[in-house]
């Protein structure tokens, strides 16, 4: 019985061997492509893993630091530009019943929210005169605005913003 098992049992050794050759290959082959990765990733620096991970967590860091950073001065920039005067407009009338062709002149410069000044020419005949008004809000003034004034003002908030 020993005679007929021996054939079967090298058979069968040999095809384990077999198996366990054909897995060391494929081992290795899928060993040569991690190292492969392994060094592109790492630049061709022989590093470990750990440090690599611990160095790319330092200057993620560093981006969300730098991103911050951008984030807070976007934010002073939107406010700068907030407060800056991004709405005008300009009202020509007679002021003086005698004197014609508009002469006198009212123009608002205002920010987004509606603060700024009002400028106004009053021309005359052998004089001209120039007012200027404080605008805190839309609605008020430092000083009451004239009809022309307040003309203005509407006209300048009512303008489309600029993009």
């Amino acid at each position: 019985m020993d005679a007929e098992l021996s054939p079967i049992v090298a058979a069968v050794i040999a095809g384990v061997v077999a198996l366990n050759l054909a897995l060391t290959a494929w081992i290795l082959l899928w060993v040569r492509r991690v190292r492969t990765a392994q060094r592109a990733l790492l630049a061709g620096k022989n590093v470990d893993l750990v440090e690599f991970a611990v160095g790319m967590q330092t200057r993620m860091e560093h981006v969300e630091a730098l991103v911050s950073e951008a984030r807070s001065e976007l934010g002073r920039a939107q406010r700068q530009i907030d407060g800056s005067v991004q709405r005008r407009a300009l009202v020509r009338y007679d002021a003086i019943k005698d004197v014609g062709g508009n002469q006198s002149t009212s123009i608002a410069l205002l920010d987004n929210g509606g603060t700024g000044v009002v400028i106004s020419a009053i021309q005359g005949r052998d004089y001209a005169r120039i007012y200027v008004k404080d605008v805190v809000t839309r609605a008020a003034a430092s000083i009451a605005l004239t009809p022309e004034e307040e003309q203005a003002v509407k006209r300048a908030m009512a303008e489309p913003q600029p993009s």
